[in-house]
């Protein structure tokens, strides 16, 4: 399994219009929310790892659901309540993050900075989320350049789709020894998560180094997985 974790900024405008408003206590106002993706040093880029969103505003809204396709994918209305929204981000037809924001009238302006995951991007979209931070290997051999001092040439490429394909082969206690060998030998920058209540174990096979990627390379091959 191969996971990228980004970060999403969402940005709320919004001001008193002149309108008459249902709620003679709560002003018409018109709000506006943008997308975008931050770098690692939180610079903002155009949210365009992502094809579409969809808002999904509050029921009382005469189109509750807003399709947007095109960066930084502004949904603008009007209003006179707060109420939280949910926003799906599509990298696919299919393959969406899940986004909760709220909708409030406290600040003119005000912003919002979500954590996404991007399990198993595809080629395409990986090239797209390097504008924002470190995709695997490459980039790190690019960073961290190494030297073979054993006049050998080492092997930092890897087939790291067939080991993610390997690991769903294993069996419960494999899996086990498996995550056990990644807390046990895996280093700071690697990535991990899990999940105990949904029984998920979530890794970014790029993020391991090349030391625990052969350990686990051989021990794929011992299990027949790969």
């Amino acid at each position: 399994m191969v996971a990228l974790q980004r970060k999403v900024k969402l940005v709320t405008e919004q001001k008193t219009i002149p309108k008459e408003s249902p709620m003679s206590d709560f002003p018409m106002k018109e709000w506006k929310v943008n997308v975008y993706m931050l770098d690692q040093d939180g610079n903002e880029h155009p949210a365009n790892c992502f094809i579409k969103a969809v808002y999904n505003l509050h029921p009382s809204f005469e189109n509750p659901h807003q399709t947007f396709t095109e960066p930084p994918f502004t949904c603008t209305n009007e209003g006179w309540g707060e109420f939280e929204m949910s926003i799906d981000l599509y990298t696919t037809e299919k393959a969406k993050n899940t986004l909760f924001h709220d909708l409030n009238f406290q600040q003119p302006t005000y912003d919002v900075i979500q954590t996404v995951v991007f399990k198993n991007p595809s080629q395409a979209l990986t090239n797209l989320l390097r504008e924002t931070g470190p995709v695997g290997n490459d980039d790190e051999a690019k960073a961290k350049p190494r030297k073979a001092t054993d006049g050998k040439k080492r092997k930092l490429n890897w087939d790291y789709e067939k080991m993610g394909e390997a690991m769903t082969k294993l069996g419960e206690d494999e899996l086990l020894h498996l995550i056990q060998m990644i807390h046990d030998n895996k280093r700071e920058d690697t990535y991990t998560h899990n999940d105990m209540e949904q029984g998920e174990f979530t890794i970014d096979l790029y993020t391991l180094g090349e030391p625990l990627t052969k350990m686990l390379w051989d021990f794929l091959g011992s299990c027949n997985a790969l």
